[in-house]
């Protein structure tokens, strides 16, 4: 289930401009070079166990946000929480729970 991988999203930044954000890397908790977001410019991934990753995003060697990913034990959603800070020193929790299509 994990391995290598490229993640790409896209949606609306704070400004109310499109963001387009794109990572590639492995899940191996080792820092790899993210594009695209204000708030990050490297993003870590770990392999918990079979179901569950842990992230952590930096800008310029400073940790502004950690978090997890857990895949449903039946495969059909994952839940993805996240604590962090924004760039003007916002503190913040967003949990998201995706419903596979």
């Amino acid at each position: 289930m994990f391995g290598q991988a490229t993640v790409k999203s896209d949606g609306i930044a704070a400004n109310g401009k499109p963001m387009h954000v794109e990572w590639s890397g492995k899940f191996d908790g080792k820092d790899y070079p993210v594009t695209g977001d204000p708030n990050s410019d490297t993003r870590s991934y770990a392999k918990v166990n079979e179901r569950t990753l842990t992230t952590t995003n930096k800008k310029n060697g400073k940790v502004t946000v950690t978090g997890q990913i857990v895949v449903s034990a039946d495969g059909k959603s994952r839940t993805v929480t996240l604590n962090g800070t924004t760039p003007k020193g916002k503190k913040f929790k967003n949990i998201a729970v995706y419903d596979k299509q």
